[in-house]
């Protein structure tokens, strides 16, 4: 049987078009899903090419462990195995993603460096287990490849060498974060942006030390 998931696409649905206002999923991109069940497994995730600015509960896809379509129609989002491998990795329950202009800006401007540290911004308490600005945030940096088996493979590698990561970047593409519930992944995703924006706004001028 399939479990009962309405709540939680509605929400994700809100959210959706929340990302859709603030910018950070304009015309289809972005994608979003919610671990419905652990046993059997069961995830609810966007299928591709929807515009996040009018998404609705009803076009959300349930998938397997494999991404494998169990219920609902059209495809699912064409990175599903990327948030399979965070949700498998990560236990989270919850995995967004999104393609601000600024995670796009500094994914490519960090990304020789294959990542980035955030360091002494007070934003920085509001990541799950972080309570000084002084924490040093280290966001990982992965080159985007349309193969997704092969990204999916580079994700669970980079995840394994940072456990204590709350996101990571794709190169010129976008951040992925993820949280325990929804509401964890939602002030991660805030927090997160927001500070990839200040690095940004900052013109790439202030010192970034490496990890």
């Amino acid at each position: 049987m399939i479990p009962d998931s309405s709540g939680l696409e509605v929400l994700l649905a809100e959210l959706g078009r929340l990302c859709y206002d603030k910018g950070w999923a304009f015309g289809t991109s972005g994608n979003f899903s919610a671990v419905v069940s652990r046993d059997p497994f069961c995830m609810t995730i966007t299928p591709t090419g929807l515009d996040k600015g009018s998404l609705s509960p009803a076009q959300f896809v349930h998938v397997d462990a494999n991404g494998t379509v169990k219920e609902g129609s059209g495809l699912p989002s064409a990175e599903t195995a990327l948030h399979l491998t965070a949700a498998r990795l990560r236990k989270a329950g919850v995995v967004l993603h999104t393609h601000s202009v600024w995670s796009t800006m500094v994914s490519d401007f960090h990304g020789a460096r294959g990542g980035l540290c955030l360091e002494g911004y007070e934003m920085l308490k509001g990541l799950r287990g972080v309570n000084s600005h002084t924490h040093r945030e280290w966001v990982p940096i992965l080159e985007n490849d349309q193969d997704m088996a092969r990204l999916a493979g580079a994700v669970e590698e980079i995840l394994t060498q940072h456990p204590e990561a709350h996101g990571f970047l794709l190169r010129g593409h976008g951040l992925y974060t993820w949280g325990e519930n929804l509401a964890e992944a939602k002030r991660h995703l805030e927090i997160l942006e927001f500070l990839l924006e200040v690095t940004g706004r900052a013109g790439f001028t202030r010192p970034v030390p490496q990890s």
